[in-house]
């Protein structure tokens, strides 16, 4: 019985071919949705979610994931769709995607079959919209999902080294959603169904159209012309970091040439967690299509089939980091209720092994608005929650999710609980009574590591990373070692690192890798920074500016100075050893030589 109820949900995905349509008794359908990705069924892609969303408002949507883009011919698979093209390149940007940090070409892509590369195009929202225009050139496209968000305005394009327009105006579609696009895309389809242009839906929040004049009460950008000005792009930076995720504030307005203004509508209000927990629960079939199976399936769909997303939105404020951006600040937890009652239905699946493998968000332990203010939907000055220690404000609180967790671990056919998500140790030691929850989370729901992102120790670099200073994880991290002696437990820290982010200097370098050299501690994970579109730390990488101070920010720009940073952080292997010591000599730090290679005391 088990396994004829998991198979009959895996037959439930949305039609990837003609066929699948008519068997449905489908003419045609009402939108075709294109992504970058493969189609996997799960609430944690967003194409899903939208079409989920879409099928739940009684729309009838096709997918046409990973589709051939030289030419127009797949993009007609369906035949023509009655209200829209619903375009976005996927879980990643798909420069971020199909690139390295460095530029060169990846060789994996993790959202393809067998991790397969070189199946979406580089700037997919322009490629994927020529071809649905060649297709039908009379229907609408709409773009959304990440890459749409983070390229909504005029931004630094790290791959070109320019700034970029808009991409509705690059890839010539008809209008973007950007955000979080639940209520939005409904919204959308609902004036589109009544007949308004694509062009013409210029009023809903969470839309970005272009308009011939400047809006009434639109708060004006600088123009696209005047942002090569590294202080006029920063200025603009801020302007848009200040606004752009006030629900009922007021339009953004960019003019882009003479009689051309690309307008960003406010946000919607974020989802209620009742909301949440109704996009959530939608009909996934909580899989990979069957289709990718003969190639190896989606990797990653492998850390997700079993794991909850019990949170969206983070008031971290992470400079280098594109979830905040994409999600907002504002954190809405779904129910423990409807957590239990999805982990009931992993239970239930044949190849659930016992085993939940996160219960998460952007971060674990973020469950709630950051204070008064925002459950009010006021306007708050500080931005910056936990930035550069915890706003007074905030209210800080574990109560709900070691609630949820032990509820999920209590569950007949659940063995084990995990917390991979990344969690926020300056929030949990904001906490003052931490002890109960800290002992439980290791006693019962770290899996011999747990992932935290100290990111850097220099405070020049954590200032510019707005991140909490070296010694709040140095106190945390004893806290996690004293809790696990006592408990008996051999459980270790897995902390993140990034080299190269803006304000690191050589030096700054130095002091990280000898950090790391004194703890005995050799990363394995390591991230190049990658100016990602529409970030603050993408912002300080083209202008050399802080958009929120104005001071300036040493950037490590050449390839050779990005590779000496990194090389300091490994440089325990022969291979970087040529590259540790120039970098040593370019901190004036060669008498460090003998702490950094030399043999470490035990």
């Amino acid at each position: 019985m088990k396994e004829r109820l998991h198979d009959a949900h895996r037959r439930e995905f949305l039609p990837i071919t003609r066929r699948d349509m008519e068997e449905r008794g489908w003419e045609r359908a009402d939108f075709v949705l294109v992504t970058g990705d493969a189609y996997a069924d799960h609430p944690s892609f967003g194409a899903a979610i939208i079409a989920r969303v879409l099928e739940a408002g009684g729309y009838k949507v096709a997918v046409l994931a990973q589709p051939a883009w030289t030419g127009p011919e797949d993009f007609r698979r369906f035949g023509k769709p009655r209200l829209a093209f619903l375009i976005t390149s996927g879980c990643v940007d798909s420069m971020v995607n199909n690139y390295t940090a460095m530029k060169r070409k990846r060789r994996r892509d993790v959202y393809s079959p067998g991790g397969a590369a070189g199946l979406r195009p580089d700037r997919a929202l322009i490629a994927y919209t020529g071809r649905a225009k060649q297709a039908y050139g009379d229907v609408p496209v709409i773009l959304g999902g990440l890459e749409a968000g983070l390229r909504r305005l005029g931004h630094y394009d790290y791959w070109d080294d320019r700034v970029r327009r808009s991409v509705l105006l690059d890839a010539k579609a008809d209008l973007l959603i950007c955000g979080m696009g639940e209520r939005t895309v409904l919204a959308v389809a609902e004036a589109l169904n009544d007949g308004f242009a694509a062009r013409d839906i210029t009023w809903i929040p969470g839309v970005v159209f272009r308009a011939r004049s400047c809006p009434a009460d639109a708060i004006v950008l600088p123009d696209f012309d005047r942002l090569a000005d590294k202080k006029t792009y920063a200025e603009s930076f801020r302007m848009q970091y200040g606004y752009a995720e006030n629900p009922g504030g007021r339009a953004l307005a960019e003019r882009c040439g003479d009689a051309l203004w690309v307008v960003q509508n406010p946000p919607q209000a974020p989802l209620t967690r009742e909301e949440l927990d109704r996009v959530c629960e939608l009909p996934y079939a909580g899989d990979a299509h069957p289709v990718y199976a003969a190639s190896g399936g989606i990797p990653a769909m492998e850390e997700v089939r079993f794991s909850l997303t019990a949170a969206r939105g983070c008031f971290g404020g992470c400079a280098f980091c594109a979830l905040t951006v994409h999600q907002g600040r504002y954190v809405t937890g779904r129910s423990e209720a409807s957590l239990v009652r999805e982990a009931r239905k992993l239970t239930k699946r044949s190849d659930f092994k016992g085993y939940i493998h996160d219960v998460g968000g952007p971060t674990a332990n973020f469950r709630r608005r950051a204070c008064r203010l925002q459950e009010e939907g006021a306007a708050c000055g500080r931005r910056a929650c936990l930035f550069p220690a915890p706003c007074p404000m905030l209210e800080v609180d574990h109560t709900e999710y070691l609630s949820i967790l032990r509820a999920l671990r209590a569950l007949p056919g659940v063995k084990k609980v995990f917390v991979r998500s990344g969690l926020r140790y300056d929030y949990l030691m904001a906490d003052p009574n931490r002890g109960e929850f800290l002992r439980e989370l290791c006693a019962f729901h770290v899996s011999g590591m747990l992932k935290v992102a100290p990111e850097h120790v220099s405070p020049r670099v954590l200032a510019r990373m707005r991140k909490p200073a070296a010694e709040v994880y140095e106190r945390f991290a004893a806290e996690f070692a004293a809790v696990n002696k006592a408990l008996g437990k051999e459980q270790y820290l897995l902390p993140y690192f990034i080299s190269a982010h803006p304000g690191s200097s050589a030096e700054d370098a130095v002091e990280l890798a000898l950090y790391l050299r004194r703890r005995g501690f050799v990363p394995d994970q390591i991230q190049d920074f990658c100016p990602t579109p529409g970030t603050p730390a993408a912002c300080m990488y083209y202008t050399g500016l802080d958009p929120f101070t104005g001071e300036a920010v040493y950037v490590a720009k050449s390839p050779e100075e990005r590779r000496m940073q990194r090389a300091l952080l490994h440089a325990n292997k022969p291979e970087n050893r040529t590259l540790a010591k120039a970098a040593l000599a370019k901190a004036g730090r060669a008498e460090d030589a003998a702490l950094l290679f030399g043999r470490r005391k035990r």
